[in-house]
């Protein structure tokens, strides 16, 4: 059973260190590139739909960013999964689940408020 200090952090405890995961000075956390491919991936995310409001009209408007924001969804879920080594089935579920869920919520949180159309 691991030993806990005052404020509850583990003192040392085999199957924790850093080592026997990778984790190196060489391999460690590099906050400012994270940072950068975060913004460079919501920026790519973000200007997929746009696209679509360009391509469209008013009328098939709100079902074809819709309908297109879930297709990038998977798409990009599906690349994320494959750049990091991830299942790529269950890694672009994951994303079109919550992201459809998410789209969900905020149009019904418009419908309440009478903010959609």
């Amino acid at each position: 059973m691991p030993q806990f200090e005052s404020f509850g952090c583990i003192k040392k405890h085999p199957f924790l260190d850093g080592h026997e995961l990778g984790i190196s000075d060489v391999f460690g956390a590099r906050p400012i590139q994270a940072a950068l491919a975060s913004a460079a991936t919501f920026s790519v995310g973000a200007f997929l739909p746009l696209m679509i409001v360009i391509l469209f009209s008013t009328d098939a408007l709100m079902w074809a960013v819709a309908g297109s924001s879930i297709v990038f969804l998977a798409l990009l879920g599906s690349l994320s999964a494959m750049a990091g080594g991830a299942p790529i089935i269950v890694a672009t579920a994951r994303v079109t689940f919550w992201g459809a869920l998410a789209m969900a919520l905020t149009a019904g949180v418009g419908a309440l408020f009478g903010v959609a159309s």
